[in-house]
């Protein structure tokens, strides 16, 4: 969904000497059967993560995932509003567990000078610092990027927001969904003269935190190089515009304006969703011109897989609908599994649609220790996802369960040089949780 809102005192924030787990936060390999891993690939690595929901923290779990050092802002009372998303176990967003997983939380209330002091301490000590609070917010807390690498040059700021920090609607909120639909993915999705609709999940927030990162290890090999940081500023609406695939040139140079196709893949065939017997769907991905010969033998027309006018796609392209009905006609006839069975056989690209059910009952998911039981502190076991890519020397790990709100901000302030008293003071004051 959301980059955040400029809503004062609701960041977080990720830093450094994360401790060893403690009791409830095993640590889980990559895989099952996998090598005892070597030292994590971000190890050491100190991120502050300002911001709450989805683009900031999911950008700064990743980095937490292979080794980095996250300390997690949040504001005290409250915590990142993520923590009441959708369903509650215990009182707490299982979706926290995803999103917060290795890291620490800092309960600061950055409304207060006291608050954004503690801020630049801890800035003066990270290699990188994540926000996406709308564009000017940090500045009005006095912790804008200028402030804060004119102490520390080599900070690496990573600024995510619905516009980016310039032009005409820097200072619009910004949302994923808003961001999904000026990137021009929300006009595709969907059947022809039909709404069109969101893809499900917060893609827009998930592909600029994914930039993000991308954005953050690229400022790293400069700083390796340079030893100076820099500030990485992505836009949301300009992570999805950067896969919009030929959108753009399409335009440009025929004027074409691509609209919504369904299931099919246009100016590509045959590739589509075809219902079986038992009522369950099967995509095939047909369109390779030998593969498109073989489903062709395969479907029982060995009249359309000689055709010469057929041997390339330009040529499927044209008569689409005929292939589509010809593949239809033979999935109808048998269940799902024995279609996918005779495409396996030929082999043809395809595959169901999965649910999550699905995806928890699958070998495959299950041989790539992409489904991780995860003891939770009450004593349960929760399944996650595990954590991707797969590095074969320095792969991720979960370290520790999501953090309880403010769960470490005696550890870090700690850390920081502060004493018990001064932290004493600043809980008092409500400034620290």
């Amino acid at each position: 969904m959301p980059n955040a809102p400029s809503t004062p005192g609701t960041p977080s924030t990720s830093l450094p000497r994360g401790p060893a787990p403690s009791p409830g936060e095993q640590e889980l390999g990559p895989s099952p059967g996998a090598a005892q891993p070597s030292p994590a690939a971000l190890a050491g690595l100190k991120v502050l993560e300002l911001g709450q929901l989805i683009a900031g923290p999911f950008a700064a779990k990743t980095l937490a995932d292979f080794g980095a050092e996250v300390v997690k802002i949040e504001p005290p009372g409250t915590g990142d509003p993520l923590r009441q998303w959708r369903l509650l176990k215990d009182g707490t967003s299982v979706w926290w567990q995803v999103q917060s997983r290795n890291k620490r939380s800092l309960a600061l209330d950055l409304r207060q000078p006291e608050g954004q002091d503690v801020v630049r301490r801890l800035a003066a000590e990270a290699d990188v610092l994540i926000e996406n609070f709308r564009p000017g917010a940090l500045e009005a807390w006095h912790l804008g990027p200028d402030e804060l690498r004119a102490a520390n040059p080599r900070l690496i700021v990573l600024r995510l927001s619905g516009y980016g920090q310039t032009g005409p609607y820097r200072n619009r909120p910004g949302f994923g969904v808003v961001a999904e639909a000026m990137g021009g993915l929300r006009h595709l999705t969907g059947e022809p003269g039909r709404v069109p609709v969101r893809v499900g999940v917060s893609i827009g927030d998930t592909l600029a935190a994914l930039h993000g990162v991308i954005g953050i290890l690229l400022a790293l090999q400069h700083r390796h190089r340079s030893g100076q940081g820099q500030v990485v500023d992505v836009a949301l609406y300009e992570a999805v515009f950067n896969c919009m695939e030929s959108l753009l040139p399409e335009y440009s140079a025929f004027g074409a304006v691509r609209g919504p196709a369904g299931s099919a893949m246009p100016g590509i065939a045959p590739t589509n969703a075809y219902r079986c017997r038992d009522g369950a769907y099967a995509l095939v991905a047909g369109n390779g011109d030998s593969i498109f010969r073989r489903l062709m033998v395969l479907i029982g027309r060995d009249d359309l897989a000689a055709d010469p006018t057929l041997a390339d796609n330009a040529g499927r392209v044209a008569r689409v609908a005929e292939l589509d009905a010809a593949i239809g006609a033979w999935a109808a006839q048998r269940s799902v599994d024995e279609v996918l069975a005779a495409l396996e056989t030929a082999s043809v690209p395809a595959g169901r649609i999965y649910t999550v059910a699905d995806i928890a009952a699958d070998p495959h998911y299950q041989a790539r220790g992409m489904l991780q039981p995860v003891p939770m502190d009450d004593g349960s076991t929760l399944a996650l996802p595990g954590i991707v890519p797969k590095l074969s020397a320095t792969p991720g790990r979960h370290r520790r369960n999501a953090p309880a709100l403010g769960q470490d901000s005696e550890a870090v302030l700690l850390e920081l040089g502060l004493s018990l008293a001064q932290i004493a003071e600043l809980r008092a004051r409500g400034i620290v949780n």
